[in-house]
């Protein structure tokens, strides 16, 4: 017996995945970035003396990620990488100002809008959300890919945007 709610709830599922879609080319085209060298860009400039392990435990990518992010970064002007002079081991990133114009220029990405609405929901209606979705990802035998809490389409630290 076929649910009349699973096309339903297939297309509520397309539109998040268009509205992921048009948002990474909006950014793209303003900015040349995808959403996830945006939101690390955004922490470098956050900090004053950014290393890339504080960026990434913020962010929940791994260091692997972190590092290929700010390599492409950097390649673009946008950051700049030092070494520390307290620790020779670690790195200082830092914001260029052809990053600083980036960021000026970028649209808010989907997840920014998002977690603004979603944070003024009930604590309830965020469980509730947040347990249909977990269950979306069961029904489509997701529940074991590593994602970061970012929404985006395709490899999160790919050097180019979709």
């Amino acid at each position: 017996m076929d649910s009349e709610f699973a096309p339903l709830t297939l297309r509520a599922l397309r539109r998040v995945l268009r509205a992921t879609e048009i948002g990474s080319r909006q950014l793209a085209a303003a900015t040349g970035l995808t959403p996830s060298q945006l939101l690390v860009l955004r922490e470098i400039a956050a900090r004053e003396a950014a290393t890339p392990s504080a960026i990434a435990n913020a962010l929940q990518f791994s260091q692997a990620t972190i590092t290929t992010i700010v390599d492409r970064l950097q390649e673009l002007g946008f950051v700049h990488r030092q070494r520390s002079d307290r620790d020779k081991r670690q790195f200082i990133l830092t914001v260029e100002s052809a990053g600083q114009m980036a960021l000026a220029g970028a649209p808010d990405p989907v997840q920014t809008t998002f977690t603004a609405r979603f944070v003024r929901l009930p604590q309830w209606e965020q469980a509730m959300i947040l347990a249909a979705v977990e269950r979306l990802a069961m029904l489509m035998d997701a529940q074991h890919i590593d994602a970061a809490p970012l929404l985006d389409s395709g490899l999160i630290d790919r050097s180019e945007p979709a």
